[in-house]
């Protein structure tokens, strides 16, 4: 049970510490791409695409988790009552 609550603490402190970024936003988006290299623009924009995917990822895995709670199976002891 302990191990259990440890996991998901790790887990939920993860996903709730916040982590510095220097560049996300569209401004720094478009002042690297006023630039003359490209790359840096490319690269940007990869971690602005990454870092907005995990909303998207944890959303789904709580709609995982009620769903599978709302549809789980029921004891074999409460179906023969």
């Amino acid at each position: 049970m302990f191990t259990k609550f440890l996991k998901y603490s790790i887990v939920v402190f993860i996903f709730l510490n916040g982590f510095s970024s220097s560049a996300q936003c569209a401004m720094c988006r478009a002042a690297l791409e006023s630039e003359g290299d490209g790359s840096k623009a490319e690269a940007i924009n990869d971690g602005i695409v990454y870092l907005m995917a995990f909303p998207y990822i944890m959303v789904a895995i709580v709609f995982y988790v009620v769903y599978r709670m709302k549809f789980k199976k029921k004891p074999a002891s409460e179906t023969t009552s």
